[in-house]
């Protein structure tokens, strides 16, 4: 037998349920912060109709986590000429159970419980010991197992909503004594009119405002002068007297100089053990996830710190009765001093759904850079037209570099439901490796140029 260490499915696996060998049932419900901010007083933000059409359809991310003992429901069944790229990498994919009717504002979740076939197929799945595991954990996975029979391989919603808070990452990160920005946990309004006052008045300094449950760049906004922080909190005094809670959940922190953005996960297993599975440099624009790059380029101390906070943090969300993937935003300061807790999400993690593509197909001595490629379309693009379009640049086993497309149903989720030729905007998600930094910046710029020949310019 070999000596390797399991890999990071069979990791998975033990953690959530004792056993490696545990048939596991995987759900892509993208942003569930949704369902743990209902509610939650929220800062203004803009509706995004299309915006939740693409992200519902990051379900397809989770194809990519299970093994062919495992399972994977799906809101749309997967381009056939995808899937065969995927097989033709030698890709080991669970099997599929795909909803009958697909809501483009639903999760995977929302979709599968309205199926009644579907949830007769799944619930023919509780007998062979098969267990739900999701992006995260709210009461629609709860409703979801209820209604199949299939247990969740994980905390409840409660607990799951009460670690995710940024309210708790701040008090937990204060209360091990870990190096934060400026800035105050607020759980009712005067707490919060305090934490603006203080804010407002250190002139200077730029501070922002978080919701407890903000994804994405959403449920975020910039305290730029007193004016608007007296904005904000009259916003949120009628909310609360609209609907008589009081209670809030806000964050408020200093906007602080930084070099690089962070992100590292561990694994959390039932009886408290930590694993601690990597960090990754992460890439934002304008507060906005867009990709990352693995390895890291850190110092052994800062590696270090890393990998002591995230024992730290396991052991005391153990405590807490959390046990699964956890991911946490951390930051470089241009100095090289680390912000080992920017925030806990205590979920997967967009660069959960790289490990298994990392682990088979990123050779040691190469770079990979997880990204995705904003497309504008008139009309849907087939893998087939998109594979002719790419060419060799696609990921080649044999020459070990080249893009990895990691989701497609991405692509093409703008047009489900929509009528006439309107341009819709849609996303290719892929990981391009290569054996330098300089590879990775040429790959990626050709793909970029390869799709503009089928990007609509006119919308």
């Amino acid at each position: 037998m070999s000596g390797n260490p399991p890999g990071f499915r069979a990791r998975l696996a033990t953690a959530l349920t004792g056993s490696p060998d545990t048939p596991l049932v995987f759900l892509g419900n993208f942003e569930v912060e949704q369902q743990w901010a209902r509610g939650e007083h929220t800062l203004p933000r803009l509706s995004a109709a299309a915006a939740n059409a693409v992200v519902n359809h990051m379900d397809e991310f989770a194809l990519l986590l299970g093994g062919a003992t495992d399972h994977v429901v799906l809101k749309a069944r997967p381009d056939d000429d995808y899937l065969a790229f995927l097989d033709g990498l030698g890709a080991e994919l669970p099997r599929l159970h795909v909803a009958g009717h697909q809501d483009p504002q639903r999760t995977v979740t929302e979709d599968a419980l309205e199926d009644p076939a579907l949830l007769a197929a799944l619930s023919g799945l509780a007998a062979e010991g098969c267990r739900i595991t999701a992006h995260g954990i709210s009461t629609w996975e709860q409703r979801l197992a209820a209604a199949t029979g299939l247990p969740v391989a994980g905390p409840d919603p409660a607990t799951c909503k009460a670690v995710n808070s940024k309210v708790y990452s701040r008090r937990v990160a204060d209360e091990l004594g870990l190096r934060q920005p400026r800035g105050w946990a607020c759980d009712t309004l005067d707490e919060l009119a305090g934490a603006f006052t203080a804010a407002t008045d250190d002139t200077g300094t730029r501070y922002v405002v978080k919701e407890a449950f903000g994804v994405s760049g959403k449920g975020i906004a910039v305290l730029e002068s007193g004016r608007r922080a007296d904005r904000i909190l009259a916003m949120l005094r009628k909310q609360a007297e609209r609907t008589g809670n009081g209670s809030v959940a806000f964050v408020v922190e200093e906007w602080v100089a930084k070099q690089t953005d962070l992100n590292y996960q561990f694994t959390v297993a039932r009886d408290g053990t930590v694993h601690f599975d990597f960090v990754k440099e992460q890439l934002t624009e304008g507060g906005v996830h867009k990709g990352h790059r693995m390895p890291a380029r850190l110092t052994a101390a800062q590696h270090d710190i890393v990998r002591d906070t995230a024992e730290r943090l396991g052991k005391r969300l153990a405590g807490d009765g959390y046990f699964g993937v956890v991911g946490v935003d951390a930051m470089v300061d241009p100095e090289g001093g680390l912000y080992p807790v920017v925030e806990i999400n205590a979920r997967n993690n967009m660069s959960t759904y790289q490990v298994r593509l990392q682990e088979r197909f990123v050779a040691d001595g190469h770079v990979a850079v997880a990204r995705h490629y904003p497309l504008r379309l008139t009309e849907p693009l087939p893998f087939a037209e998109a594979r002719h379009l790419l060419g060799e640049l696609l990921f080649d086993p044999a020459r070990g570099t080249g893009l990895l497309v990691n989701n497609y149903a991405t692509v093409n989720a703008g047009f489900a439901g929509s009528t006439g030729r309107a341009a819709v905007d849609g996303r290719l998600y892929g990981v391009v490796v290569a054996d330098s930094d300089a590879g990775t910046d040429a790959l990626d710029t050709e793909i970029t140029a390869r799709l503009a020949t089928r990007k609509d310019h006119g919308a």
